[in-house]
């Protein structure tokens, strides 16, 4: 296993290196996110990929950046505990170039708990015909909910991902394919679109370890990168709408064969469908003192007959985020830190339903309430305690267990 993962990581330097060369002799014209005009209230969830703090130098052709996610935690479920540990969440490193005027290049690669898992998130090109044309193809972060490609652990006040980032739509998701974006901009309005054609799941979406119905596992294909499962491109499609004042709603919708239907020109299965709805949102109020964010997302799965209720074809989750800011001036030397406190409410239902035979009621249900608090000794930079009360329902909806977990951490931009 160890020589396993020292292979990947040199395939993953020597990737690196490579774009480096091959950007060598590139014109260092400005880069989105380091040199717009625009305020934080002209950016769209779409942007988040660009809107990140580089590191730029005239005599470099490439700007880098990167970020870290570390904490402690202790968990105790119905009085049962493992103790306490550190963990290393993730150590992500990004690099952007413009290639020449209107085109630019971006590649995210993410090493999580330390290199058990080492991924290419992000790794495309941008042609710009027209702001509101805008042509991508590489490895390309599903625009499907606003989480997915908002994800970066600096922004987020909050330790955990919620559970419908995770459990329902598998932040993140990433897929190999080609497809358009763009913006449009009219007095205090933006208006934004996506829509893109990726490879997408596999079988492992109802054939897993899991024991139900599970986008994460149907993504863990290693050839995604390389081959379609089903022979058949999966669609995602975004648009969003922003006001300056008011903020920002978006509406996704994904979908996309799952199973291998055929082999070697022969019918083996039906085409079975997974098919995701998601709707997020944003606001700013009281001067930019409380902050509100939401998400919900469905997902519908053809499940075949022949599986048993434990794997569900409908599923759902939704989480809102509420941050206050207490107190923003210098504080212990920092010019602009600020302390912020918050809540987190979330619900996931992993089986929507009831039995066919007794007419109950399926389980297997997640919640969540996390209050937080947070101290930002600058915008790129937090240390945030999370105090995560949980209830876990099983399928059969029996009363639920209850997990108290004390999470301690930092996470930052480099």
């Amino acid at each position: 296993m160890k020589k396993t993962y020292t292979f990947r990581l040199r395939k993953l330097i020597l990737l690196a290196l490579t774009c480096y060369a091959i950007h060598a002799s590139a014109q260092n014209d400005s880069l989105m996110n380091t040199k717009s005009t625009d305020s934080a209230k002209t950016r769209l969830n779409m942007d988040a990929i660009y809107n990140r703090p580089f590191l730029v130098s005239n005599k470099l052709p490439v700007a880098l950046g990167g970020y870290i996610e570390a904490n402690t935690q202790y968990s105790g479920t119905d009085g049962v505990t493992e103790g306490f540990s550190f963990q290393m969440r993730r150590l992500t490193l990004f690099m952007s170039s413009t290639i020449a005027k209107n085109i630019k290049f971006l590649t995210e690669i993410e090493f999580e708990e330390g290199t058990k898992e080492i991924n290419i998130e992000f790794c495309a090109a941008d042609f710009q015909f027209n702001p509101l044309l805008v042509f991508r193809g590489g490895i390309i972060m599903n625009p499907i909910g606003a989480y997915n490609q908002n994800h970066d652990g600096p922004r987020w006040d909050f330790i955990d991902r919620p559970l419908t980032a995770t459990g329902i739509i598998p932040t993140t998701l990433s897929n190999v394919g080609a497809g358009l974006h763009g913006k449009y901009f009219m007095h205090n309005w933006i208006m934004g679109y996506e829509f893109y054609l990726t490879n997408g799941f596999d079988d492992k979406v109802i054939d897993n370890e899991e024991g139900r119905t599970s986008l994460g596992a149907g993504k863990s294909n290693a050839d995604k990168f390389d081959v379609s499962n089903s022979g058949t491109p999966m669609y995602t499609g975004k648009v969003a709408i922003r006001n300056r004042q008011f903020g920002e709603i978006g509406i996704s919708y994904m979908r996309g064969i799952y199973n291998k239907f055929r082999a070697d020109g022969l019918k083996i299965d039906d085409k079975r469908y997974a098919t995701v709805l998601a709707a997020d949102f944003n606001t700013s109020l009281l001067k930019n003192k409380l902050n509100i964010t939401g998400e919900f997302a469905r997902v519908m799965v053809d499940v075949p007959s022949t599986y048993t209720q434990q794997y569900g074809s409908k599923q759902w989750g939704a989480y809102t985020d509420v941050i206050y800011t207490l107190v923003k001036r210098k504080m212990l030397g920092w010019n602009s830190a600020q302390l912020n406190v918050g809540l987190r409410g979330e619900l996931v239902d992993y089986n929507e339903g009831v039995f066919t035979e007794t007419s109950t009621n399926i389980g297997d249900e997640f919640w969540a309430l996390v209050p937080c608090l947070a101290f930002r000794p600058s915008g790129t930079t937090v240390i945030r305690f999370n105090y995560r009360f949980e209830g876990a329902t099983d399928l059969f909806g029996n009363p639920p267990s209850r997990t108290n977990t004390i999470q301690l951490g930092i996470s930052s931009y480099f």
